[in-house]
């Protein structure tokens, strides 16, 4: 029998905890996010807690193969931010450069793919981090609206805002009322792709706010090879640090 328990907006259904968010929607949306295979399922407002069950006992299979998919997939190993290290920037692998120096923090990327850090001698390796995560989020603004000069006349609708940020589940996410974007700050280490597979897919969504037959049918009409780009960033190492942002 499977099991059922429930914790605030929690199902506990064959051992696997369920996150349930319910929102103003028309259909019912499971899905398993890194780095844990966490499962989250967005449901309408009345749905009552025995059909989640059901859906998610249906998808067990599916669910477990997920999980398993991302318990064995690679993780980065723990960044220092001292000289020698390797680090990402879309996709290319660069030799990171510590400089220590009295003047201002800066970061530059070599023609050669080196990226030199300078900072103040005694810069502790959580204060190297917020500079380096802050020259990555200038970096992924800019690839962005590139983006968006690209894919709005593409797809015709208009984006109002669109920002990054560090997310815990997610590559991305959009509010479709208010024709708002969110970026994870960690696309700035992905191949350009995968970026612009996320940007399209969340701009696809001011199109249609499910990822039914509809949705693919526009994914296939802007990006034909999504598939490629989304299996691609499913592949590649996940960060080393919890995703608990």
């Amino acid at each position: 029998m499977t099991e059922l328990a429930k914790a605030k907006e929690m199902l506990i259904v064959n051992g696997i905890a369920v996150q349930i968010v319910r929102k103003d929607i028309k259909n019912l949306y499971l899905a398993v996010y890194p780095p844990d295979g966490h499962v989250r399922v967005a449901v309408p407002k009345n749905i009552t807690d025995d059909n989640v069950r059901l859906a998610v006992v249906s998808k067990l299979s599916w669910i477990k193969k997920q999980q398993k998919d991302f318990k064995e997939q690679a993780r980065q190993s723990e960044r220092r931010y001292v000289s020698g290290e390797c680090h990402y920037h879309f996709g290319k692998r660069c030799r990171l450069e510590l400089i220590e120096r009295v003047g201002g923090h800066h970061v530059e990327l070599m023609q050669s793919g080196k990226l030199r850090l300078y900072v103040n001698p005694g810069t502790t390796a959580a204060n190297r981090r917020k500079l380096l995560d802050e020259w990555r989020r200038n970096e992924l603004k800019q690839r962005a609206g590139e983006l968006l000069d690209k894919w709005q006349p593409i797809i015709g609708r208009q984006v109002a805002h669109c920002g990054i940020k560090k997310m815990r589940t997610k590559w991305g996410s959009c509010n479709s009322e208010k024709r708002n974007i969110w970026l994870n700050l960690e696309l700035s280490k992905k191949p350009p792709e995968c970026l612009e597979y996320i940007f399209v897919h969340e701009m696809v969504h001011f199109l249609e706010r499910g990822h039914n037959d509809n949705f693919r049918y526009y994914m296939d009409k802007f990006m034909p090879n999504w598939r490629l780009a989304k299996a691609r960033l499913n592949q590649l190492p996940l960060r080393h640090e919890s995703w608990n942002y």
